[in-house]
């Protein structure tokens, strides 16, 4: 550790040195240079970048991430220049090629502003004329799978992400170059590319969804470089007139634009983004956002500070850093909301922009710098050097995620996500409960839908997408024909399925006009915490009231999750409910038959993707399953009939390439029902040492549970736990005033609360 930290101290000076001694030979040597106009201006400013050079060597965390950027970049620089002709989809060569040369040419840019070694300026002018020699004669990408082909990619979103980073290493460079490379690059590749995102692709740019954003910010920040209002206020406004068939759909299936709908920067800012932050795709696509949105908000108020465009919407950019981190499990992972790709996490690049960004701009919240320390790199910038003077003086505070409740859609109307968190004897029970809008194009049907995590570990999992992002041989890297036919179907949730049709029928036109309603979310007593949600729409006929609360008991090693779904339907219907669990199962309560050959669960829908790999029913009014997973065991207790059927499933069917992961779940189905309720417990509860071989608390502490009271304005549910303790759990289904008496004879006994819910013992 000495001799690492000596080496580095060593690679700073050094650093020291050669900017000191660049300075000197750029300020007299270079007749090339303009100053018509001050550059840097867009993320790099000329007062911070001699900030930053008076405090090398002396803030560790901007120092690490300069050298190792430094050694990156220097390393290509020896690799030589390549631009290849583009063919191939994501993951292919020339893919791979043409996005690492816009991330390069970006941090070259501002290795040169910080250590004035002109190696770097002349590595981005070099890459720029090669650019501005091969753009002209491309043509559209011969890959013809996106809605809007790119040149250099085979979408235009990621042709957007070259000209955002590219942007950044031109405002570096822009006095290094001589105003007829200026000149060259603006006529043959900046402005024509521009062109070409917007009004060359009118169906890509004019929509408000994460590809639109990319393509707004692109063409807003080329036009701050240039200094170019005109273009400038088609970033922000978007097209004035277009071509765009309303009745025109994506690749994904979402339309591209609606009737009257505003366009442009602002637009996006102001439609996807609720009140409370959260962004209406689901956190994997606000990660992906939220570079866009927040580079060229700091562009913006560096360079058009009048805008003042951090506070627009009441702050909600700044907002929404807060909101993005906090829709995160204990290993710092998204919640795989609608399409999420499992595994992305705050330590995106992405999420080091926003958390720099978001303290700077943002007030100097300490606790931002917990997370930023944890992420160990910050943004070679203002920013980033702010983060990393606080980090460097002991100023961060944690970054505690609390229990919370975010409102969806523009007004923050359109339903939400709620997150429950517990702590437990060993980390946190987190319940993630989607109760939102359909979340445009990557949206999934799955109202009423929730997934269980114990510290980073998944107890109840959603699945996730179905794509396999870069990997060419899956797909080229893009979404496979699976995410259709199952990740986005109701099935492959933890939520109500109808005769096995998924919500709205599966049509996004439909499911975009609705929206869950939230009935109550209520955290103020850390033993039980409850949200509780409605949906009226996902079948005609039909009214779901989920109810979901975290219940700490001294009883329990844990908290444990009650779980509440009440359904209402004017005609019968089959009802099932899968809980994805993942590991190995234990034991069952009741008795089961395993197939000879294994088939599909159905045909369509979801179900032709589901073996079904056993099926019983239980003998008493209590179904009880048992798995293992992550040296931990897991209960699942269910109130059945004796006609339910309960179904063993395995992710894998019909899947000749396998690209869908096996993964297993149970089903409790009921048939021919009309009016009905899924009530069920999930325990977290002992552990498995592999050194010792020792299991502890391996068994469940529920006894039994039971409806013992239902109409259609109360539910009570009795809760009855070894060694033989009762409680009764309260529930008014249609009153949730906090102010509210209620009154309610069970068995011949009273019981009296105030609010929508009470958890009472019951003495025997």
């Amino acid at each position: 550790m000495f001799l690492k930290n000596k080496i580095q101290a060593s690679l700073v000076s050094l650093l020291l040195v050669v900017a000191s001694c660049n300075a000197q030979s750029k300020a007299t040597s270079n007749a090339k240079k303009s100053n018509k106009q001050e550059h840097p201006s867009l993320v790099l400013t000329k007062a911070g970048v001699e900030k930053i050079k008076s405090q090398l060597g002396t803030v560790p965390l901007f120092d690490k991430t300069l050298a190792n950027v430094k050694a990156e970049v220097d390393a290509e620089i020896l690799n030589g220049i390549e631009v290849p002709i583009p063919k191939d989809f994501s993951g292919g060569y020339t893919h791979e090629r043409h996005k690492r040369n816009f991330v390069i040419l970006q941090k070259a840019g501002v290795l040169y502003q910080i250590l004035d070694d002109e190696k770097y300026a002349k590595y981005v002018k070099d890459m720029l004329l090669e650019y501005a020699k091969v753009y002209p004669t491309l043509p559209v990408h011969p890959q013809t799978r996106s809605y809007a082909r790119g040149k250099l990619f085979w979408q235009c979103l990621n042709d957007s992400n070259w000209l955002v980073y590219t942007s950044q290493a031109y405002d570096c460079v822009y006095n290094y170059l001589s105003e007829k490379e200026r000149k060259h690059l603006e006529k043959d590749l900046f402005k024509p590319f521009a062109k070409f995102i917007s009004a060359g692709n009118p169906q890509f740019f004019n929509r408000v969804h994460n590809h639109s954003t990319w393509g707004n910010v692109a063409v807003g920040m080329i036009a701050l470089v240039m200094d170019d209002d005109k273009l400038l206020q088609t970033a922000l406004y978007g097209l004035k007139t277009d071509n765009i068939d309303p009745n025109a759909k994506d690749n994904d299936g979402g339309f591209i634009k609606k009737e009257g709908q505003k366009v442009g920067f602002l637009a996006n800012l102001e439609e996807p983004f609720s009140p409370d932050g959260y962004y209406t795709e689901g956190p994997y696509y606000q990660r992906y956002a939220m570079y866009p949105f927040l580079v060229f908000a700091e562009a913006l108020e560096n360079v058009k500070p009048e805008l003042k465009i951090f506070e627009y919407k009441d702050g909600v950019l700044l907002k929404s850093i807060s909101t993005l981190l906090n829709l995160t499990d204990a290993y710092g992972n998204f919640f795989p909301l609608n399409d999420g790709q499992k595994g992305m996490s705050y330590y995106s690049k992405e999420l080091v922009s926003a958390v720099d960004i978001g303290y700077h701009f943002g007030g100097h919240s300490t606790d931002l710098l917990t997370i930023a320390k944890a992420q160990d790199e910050v943004l070679l910038d203002d920013t980033g050097l702010s983060v990393a003077m606080g980090v460097r003086d002991g100023l961060e505070t944690p970054f505690v995620k609390k229990s919370i409740d975010l409102s969806d859609g523009k007004n923050g109307d359109e339903g939400g996500v709620a997150v429950l968190r517990a702590n437990t004897e060993k980390s946190e029970l987190s319940l993630v409960m989607k109760y939102s809008a359909q979340g445009l194009s990557h949206g999934h049907y799955d109202k009423l839908s929730y997934s269980l995590y114990e510290g980073g570990n998944e107890v109840i999992q959603d699945y996730g997408m179905s794509r396999f992002v870069n990997i060419q041989q899956k797909g080229g890297g893009n979404y496979l024909k699976e995410n259709t036919t199952w990740a986005k179907q109701t099935i492959a949730h933890n939520t109500i399925n109808q005769d096995e049709t998924s919500h709205f029928a599966g049509d996004f036109e439909t499911g975009s006009m609705h929206h869950s309603e939230k009935y109550l979310f209520d955290v103020s007593n850390t033993n039980l915490q409850i949200i509780s949600a409605k949906e009226v729409n996902a079948y005609p006929g039909t009214k779901m009231h989920r109810t979901m609360a975290f219940i700490n008991e001294e009883a329990f090693e844990n908290p444990y999750l009650l779980d509440i779904i009440k359904i209402n339907a004017e005609k019968e219907h089959q009802y099932d409910l899968p809980y994805y669990y993942l590991g190995q199962i234990m034991s069952t309560n009741f008795k089961y038959t395993k197939p000879e050959t294994l088939e599909p669960l159905g045909s369509k829908n979801g179900y032709q993707h589901l073996w079904k790999e056993a099926e019983g029913k239980s003998e008493t009014s209590n179904a009880q399953i048992s798995w293992f997973n992550k040296e931990r065991f897991y209960t699942l207790t269910s109130v059945v009939s004796t006609d339910d059927e309960i179904l063993f499933t395995r992710v894998g069917a019909n899947d000749p390439s396998f690209n869908l992961r096996n993964d297993p779940g149970v089903i409790i189905r009921k048939k021919d029902s009309k009016d009905t309720y899924f009530v069920s417990i999930i325990e977290s509860h002992g552990h498995y040492d592999p050194v010792s071989e020792i299991a502890t608390n391996a068994f469940s502490s529920i006894k039994k549970l039971k409806i013992v009271y239902s109409d259609d304005a109360y539910i009570a549910i009795n809760i009855e736990t070894l060694p033989n303790v009762s409680r009764l759990f309260l529930f008014s289904l249609i009153d949730n005033s906090k102010n509210s008496k209620h009154q309610l004879k069970i068995e011949d006994e009273t019981y009296e609360w105030l609010g929508a819910y009470q958890l009472t013992e019951i003495n025997k």
